[in-house]
């Protein structure tokens, strides 16, 4: 296992106990560049030097932080100052309220870490907080200081009990966020039609499924790969295609209903590790118009024994009637 990120405590008025924060992320990017020369071909090297008069490159414990109080002026930080700064939070999250989960906006959450209890005398209050908060659908705010600065800590309980332990997001503050109505303010105001929506409401319906994160992958990193290989095979480098400009849509009731009966035509990808029957059954169903999932049903029963049969294959009953 990783080294913890951070170690200190979770504190809720009087009663605390001590945790292990670890980076719930990673670089899954395998493709790495160096700066290169383009006339020799050889890989650029970087020197921190004063220009000064000072003769070299400048070592690392030579260098320490200075802020500029004036112009040209410095003072400078060494960096055990830094470390000893007398900050609470660089040991203990002090939880100071509880919101409901629900209630935080997405754009406040920046990075994920697992949360998990220092050693097994501290695994007793550390589940009780954690069922408390899987129970009641609350949310941990408080704060943590790590790299440079004191952010927000929200501390969640994950809603599967065969995940054990507890997920903490650090949160952007307010301040950080643009306000988005200036972005937003030249956008035209149009009437909605009951039709229009209708048929988008429908569209949505029919393309929505289960939250599957393994599903996306990273095409770029797969087109750059495509890159490297052909430069180094001395083939033609693929080239990108614009994609075609959007001219107005003329109808859009045309459009939507277009997208519809594509819908119907050109079933969505299942998910990976389901059977293929299953996925087409699953896919026939959310493709059906709504009017037509009870002929959807009586067309099942005229279905062959073998797939009539398997609903009521279950276990459970099988040793029942026996």
């Amino acid at each position: 296992m990783a080294r913890p990120f951070w170690t200190g405590q979770i504190q809720i008025s009087l009663v605390s106990f001590s945790v292990h924060l670890y980076a719930a992320t990673e670089s899954k990017s395998e493709i790495k560049f160096h700066q290169l020369s383009r006339a020799t071909g050889e890989r650029i090297r970087h020197q921190k030097v004063t220009g000064e008069g000072e003769e070299g490159p400048v070592e690392k414990n030579d260098i320490v932080k200075g802020y500029e109080y004036s112009k040209d002026q410095y003072v400078m930080i060494e960096p055990d100052e830094i470390k000893n700064l007398r900050i609470p939070s660089k040991h203990t999250i002090e939880v100071t309220q509880f919101v409901d989960t629900g209630e935080i906006d997405p754009e406040y959450y920046e990075k994920p870490y697992f949360v998990v209890p220092e050693d097994d005398t501290q695994a007793e209050a550390f589940t009780v907080v954690r069922k408390a908060l899987q129970t009641t659908h609350k949310t941990a705010l408080g704060k943590i200081a790590f790299s440079g600065r004191e952010h927000v800590i929200a501390i969640t309980a994950p809603s599967d009990d065969k995940l054990p332990g507890m997920i903490a997001y650090t949160m952007r503050y307010a301040e950080e966020l643009r306000k988005p109505g200036s972005y937003f303010a030249d956008i035209k105001k149009t009437t909605v039609e009951a039709d229009q929506l209708s048929l988008a409401k429908e569209l949505i319906k029919r393309k929505t499924a289960k939250f599957a994160p393994e599903k996306f992958t990273d095409q770029y990193e797969a087109a750059l790969r495509e890159l490297v290989e052909a430069k180094i095979q001395h083939l033609p480098v693929p080239q990108d295609e614009p994609a075609p400009k959007s001219g107005k849509v003329i109808n859009l009731m045309d459009a939507l209903k277009r997208s519809l009966a594509n819908e119907r035509q050109t079933p969505a990808p299942a998910a990976k590790g389901k059977k293929p029957k299953k996925r087409m059954e699953g896919q026939r169903e959310m493709l059906l118009p709504i009017s037509g999932k009870r002929a959807a049903k009586e067309e099942a029963k005229t279905q062959s024994p073998r797939k009539a049969e398997k609903p009521v294959r279950a276990p459970a009953r099988s040793k029942k009637a026996g």
